[in-house]
């Protein structure tokens, strides 16, 4: 399982449309993702003070678009802590399918089980 964290709003529009396409997918080719264990970290150097974010929870095996492990690419490098800097991370090439969205969940209440 891999995930992507966004709003609530950017889910809605996904639905609407019959697929998700974040921001990053025009801007940078890919949708930034990231494992279980590297959620806390990504909310704590990308996503401080933001409410109402949810969380994706995708299935690979179901993702119709490629997905590639790589080093973090971010158009903000500052925030990539030296931590961060040694991981990779799933990177999806293309639009998120939504039969391959296994849940979606407040981001606060996966942080908090």
């Amino acid at each position: 399982m891999i995930y992507h964290i966004t709003t609530e709003r950017g889910w809605q529009i996904a639905r609407e449309m019959g697929e998700y396409r974040a921001y990053s997918l025009k801007n940078e080719g890919f949708i930034h993702c990231s494992t279980l264990e590297q959620i806390p970290k990504v909310v704590a150097a990308f996503y401080q003070n933001q409410p109402d974010l949810l969380v994706l929870a995708i299935s690979p095996e179901q993702l119709q678009s490629p997905v590639k492990w790589e080093q973090p690419q971010h158009p903000n490098p500052e925030n990539v802590t030296l931590e961060l800097e040694k991981e990779t991370f799933p990177h999806i090439y293309g639009a998120i399918n939504l039969e391959s969205v296994v849940f979606v969940k407040p981001l606060q209440d996966l942080l908090n089980s």
